[in-house]
């Protein structure tokens, strides 16, 4: 078994060397330095480069090294070829903390304040009294902040592409239901896989679908929100305010008007960060799955995208 890490933008040795100890045995290799392109038959990939998948006739696996596969061009790889993801449960318990975090702080207007204090106004101001939370997107990670969020007495509505029954949520499938629902959204939290039909999801017509106090907390990806939409409907008073832990094109360029909109927090995708541990345990215990010709886990529907 030969195994290719094909991941962009980091240092890969941490992950290499949890690999090797998981699976003694197995031949790991990082791209480009890999001299045997034939014998791989499983790849971990993130941003991997275009030319690399029409080099590896042998492919059997690709795993996301992420929640998401949206880093990955399906349309590279040959149909026979399974995809897996990542489901971390450290993930999901971050991501309910961060929306938890930034919906409470929205809430007791802590940005706000923050100006404040470096104008040296004593300018006190009751809590917002906004209780109900619209998740889009319900998988894992958007049913641990719906648990959480309802623990702390929010009230919580989710759309999905699929249906999906959770206690005390109320579970939406339909745009329409979805247009019922906007107007009485006092938090709207991204949480949508990136497809084809989500990209650019939340743009002018959806924002002015909100109450003016809404606002908007994207944790996806950036993709998700046209960014000149957004600023128009802040500057418009169409919504309050956001927090956007996601852009589209990362780091976040410093001319970007994002960075410097008074109504806007900026965080740098961190909500929920990869546990290499974790992350490496579920891979290898995928190719230990893919040796002894057993059922993977976490298979994406490639018709779905996710």
């Amino acid at each position: 078994m030969h195994v290719l890490v094909a991941i962009t933008g980091r240092d890969c040795s941490k992950i290499i060397a949890a690999l090797a100890a998981r699976l003694p045995g197995i031949t790991i290799s990082q791209w480009p330095n890999c001299e045997n392109l034939t014998e791989v038959e499983f790849v971990i990939a993130w941003l991997a480069p275009a030319q690399m998948w029409s080099q590896l006739p042998n492919l059997k696996v690709v795993s996301s090294f992420g929640a998401g596969v949206d880093s990955i061009d399906m349309s590279l790889i040959p149909d026979n070829v399974v995809v897996t993801r990542i489901v971390d449960e450290n993930l999901a318990q971050d991501m309910a903390e961060y929306v938890l975090t930034h919906i409470l702080a929205h809430k007791l207007r802590l940005k706000e304040y923050s100006i404040k204090q470096q104008n040296m106004l004593w300018q006190p101001k009751r809590a917002f009294n906004h209780r109900h939370v619209v998740i889009l997107g319900f998988g894992e990670l958007g049913k641990s902040c719906a648990k959480r969020l309802l623990a702390n007495d929010f009230s919580v509505s989710a759309f999905s592409q699929s249906p999906k029954n959770f206690p005390l949520v109320n579970c939406i499938q339909h745009r329409n239901d979805l247009t019922n629902v906007l107007p009485q959204a006092d938090y709207l939290v991204c949480l949508l896989p990136l497809t084809a039909q989500t990209k650019g999801f939340i743009n002018r017509d959806l924002l002015a679908q909100l109450p003016p106090h809404a606002v908007l907390i994207n944790v996806a990806r950036g993709q998700h929100v046209v960014a000149e939409d957004l600023l128009w409907a802040l500057d418009n008073q169409v919504i309050r305010a956001a927090t956007l832990d996601v852009f589209e094109h990362e780091p976040l360029a410093v001319e970007h008007p994002l960075w410097s909109h008074p109504a806007i927090t900026v965080t740098p995708h961190c909500a929920a960060l990869s546990d290499v541990n974790s992350v490496t345990g579920q891979i290898a215990d995928n190719v230990q799955r893919l040796q002894a010709g057993d059922k993977l886990n976490n298979k994406v529907d490639r018709t779905k995208g996710y």
